[in-house]
């Protein structure tokens, strides 16, 4: 496999931080940050551009989009043990291609023009432990791939897999390393939720620069996750992002912070912070809220107010990322503090960027509200 991760470093290099590190930090603070979500770097030809809106098809965007230069399937979720043991889980696939679908292909079997990787990472708050992994693998003989119906996505022996369309998803989600595995059966508890103007979702002023964006924003977990040997039995609740696109972060726009929230009046909030050079929110940031009956309600830069309150220095990479958050949503009367369940939930592979387990507290219209999800922070 070192020749797909080399082919991946490769079309990952344009995500390389253009600031240069804080003093003292070592050579590893200059690795790329992740840039899966959107590929930074010019727009190339040759491969298809989100351009309009679209009515997105199902079980169909399940699946891959090969003629796109990238896409990524995101699951992660909050999962407790019958004796009180609280874990985060992060389970995600990308595909990037290396060239367009109009070029010449090869006649060798291990030809192909798309490679892919996938992270796994497990949060053990009670253990104050965090385990992350990384595979690579080329999209040929077998080795990886996005198929549907009936629906699956792997790489190698990592997968998820299963039935879904816009209503009703049931999955099987399974991975392991060797200090950490997880084996869930998922079944989705609200619709598909599809963000920005019917899944068509921009990110800056230019031509192109947009991706289709949906997720399953409400999944209920149960199976089972194991951590130096000792296996046990979970329960929780899990999301799952799905986007693709040939975007480009606009010039400026550094990295993001990213939120995945399920609160316990029902409802579910997404909103995304593109983080300008001068740390300000850049004005595409954006976002969803989600009713309990499905309804999304856009959310736009304006609508959506938001300030890191706390900080944490990372003692591998010396990169600091804002962990503690105020969210606030004025018109919606929500005002929401968001805080991690572990500071150290940084994946430092490959790519490097911070994503884990948070826990949700706050008010809705004047009564108390809760809730828990998954942070991402990129581009720091």
């Amino acid at each position: 496999m070192r020749g797909a991760a080399i082919a991946l470093s490769l079309l990952l290099a344009s995500c390389r931080q253009t600031t240069p590190p804080p003093s003292g930090a070592d050579v590893d603070a200059a690795r790329p940050s992740i840039g899966l979500r959107y590929l930074s770097g010019p727009a190339e030809t040759g491969f298809a551009r989100v351009e309009r809106p679209r009515e997105l098809a199902f079980p169909r965007d399940h699946g891959s989009h090969d003629e796109f230069k990238s896409e990524w399937w995101y699951y992660t979720g909050n999962l407790d043990s019958a004796d009180g043991r609280h874990f985060g889980f992060e389970l995600t696939f990308f595909r990037v291609a290396r060239a367009p679908l109009a070029t010449e292909p090869r006649a060798s079997a291990w030809a192909t023009r798309q490679i892919w990787m996938a992270h796994f990472a497990v949060t053990d708050v009670h253990g104050r432990r965090f385990l992350s992994a990384e595979r690579f693998a080329r999209g040929a003989l077998g080795l990886a791939g996005a198929t549907v119906p009936p629906f699956r996505v792997w790489v190698q022996d990592w997968s998820v897999a299963g039935d879904a369309d816009a209503e009703h998803a049931k999955l099987a989600l399974s991975a392991s390393d060797e200090r950490f595995a997880l084996s869930l059966e998922l079944d989705a508890v609200a619709p598909v939720a599809a963000h920005g103007d019917r899944g068509f979702d921009v990110k800056g002023p230019e031509p192109g620069n947009a991706s289709f964006y949906y997720s399953f924003p409400r999944l209920a977990a149960r199976g089972s996750i194991e951590v130096d040997g000792m296996s046990t039995a979970v329960a929780g609740v899990a999301w799952m992002d799905r986007e693709w696109s040939t975007s480009a972060l606009s010039a400026g726009v550094l990295g993001w912070a990213w939120f995945g929230i399920q609160l316990s009046d029902g409802r579910e909030l997404m909103f995304y912070r593109l983080r300008q050079s001068d740390g300000t929110a850049n004005r595409y940031s954006g976002g969803s809220l989600i009713e309990r009956d499905g309804t999304v309600m856009r959310l736009r830069a304006e609508d959506v107010e938001s300030e890191p309150l706390a900080y944490w220095t990372s003692q591998r990479t010396h990169v600091t990322y804002p962990l503690a958050w105020q969210i606030s949503i004025p018109t919606q009367e929500l005002a929401l503090s968001v805080e991690p369940y572990l500071e150290d939930q940084e994946i430092d592979r490959t790519v490097r960027y911070w994503e884990g387990a948070v826990r949700v507290s706050g008010r809705a219209r004047g009564a108390q509200i809760d809730g828990q999800g998954y942070l991402e922070l990129a581009g720091y």
